[in-house]
């Protein structure tokens, strides 16, 4: 054609558009690379028709596989719960005793309430069960309310302080500060007395007035050698591990305003099987009694 206009430089024809004294070459694309893009819209429109795909007010278009990876979920949870079923029944058939002393049975727990653990009760215990201020370890043998399968499993079903359990554990000690049962020396004598059975640095001689004003006021509870008693929830406090900390500082806070901690009910939430496993998991962290 004789109106045809070819670039100089590059001795390829123009398209004839012009924008700011640049020129448009006619470059077609590789017959190779368009076919490749014609097949990419004819998959697209197949896996259209074949896949769920197009969105639509409340769901999608099924497709004529009707797959999708939640239903493929879904098929695979169905196969690993048949295939756990029988150890799951055995399970809710067996008492703790015979689930700890049974190989089989004790590898299934142990692993089935390592699984429920990180998902109901690290946030609280620690992703290792080392717990924190306010959050018990689970891995020593220093139990407020008994580590043995029974203790364990009662405390996990029922709870502590929850009032949403009527056979929650409970137990309140009295703010001997806050409620001017004892002044705030006398405290710090039980203190010093609590530092001292505990094997801690401490202050002899306010220890042994200290002493005289725990039998009086804690030992009900504690005991007279303050080893504590499980069957109501006191602490024993001769073992220089705290809930809340063992420096005088914290002892000092706890007795004169105590914090009082609160555990669900996992009965509510969880099935029997799930709590009989985490009990076992619990036991065998190395602190079970």
């Amino acid at each position: 054609m004789a109106d045809r206009e070819i670039d100089e430089a590059t001795g390829v024809e123009t398209m004839g558009h012009e924008w700011d004294g640049i020129k448009e070459l006619n470059n077609p694309l590789p017959r190779w690379w368009l076919w490749t893009f014609y097949a990419t819209i004819l998959f697209s429109i197949a896996y259209m028709i074949y896949y769920p795909a197009i969105p639509l007010l409340e769901a999608s278009t099924p497709g004529i596989s009707g797959q999708t990876n939640r239903t493929a979920l879904k098929a695979e949870i169905a196969e690993a719960d048949a295939a756990k079923a029988g150890l799951v029944k055995r399970i809710a058939e067996s008492n703790l005793e015979t689930i700890r002393s049974t190989d089989e049975l004790a590898r299934f727990a142990v692993a089935g309430g390592a699984s429920a653990y990180k998902v109901y009760c690290s946030q609280c215990h620690g992703s290792g069960a080392q717990g924190g201020p306010g959050y018990p370890n689970l891995n020593d043998d220093d139990w407020i309310w008994g580590g043995d399968l029974e203790a364990i499993y009662t405390s996990i079903k029922h709870g502590i302080r929850n009032g949403e359990d009527d056979d929650a554990r409970d137990s309140l000690m009295p703010a001997f500060g806050s409620d001017e049962v004892l002044e705030l020396d006398e405290i710090r004598q039980v203190v010093q007395y609590v530092l001292q059975v505990s094997g801690q640095e401490h202050d002899a001689e306010r220890a042994a007035l200290g002493a005289e004003i725990f039998g009086d006021n804690c030992a009900a509870c504690h005991g007279d050698n303050a080893a504590g008693d499980q069957d109501i929830g006191a602490p024993n406090l001769a073992d220089a591990i705290s809930l809340y900390g063992n420096s005088a500082e914290r002892l000092e806070a706890q007795i004169y305003n105590p914090q009082h901690g609160v555990m669900p009910a996992w009965q509510t939430r969880l099935s029997d099987e799930t709590i009989k496993q985490l009990a076992v998991f619990v036991h065998s962290r190395g602190g079970g009694e």
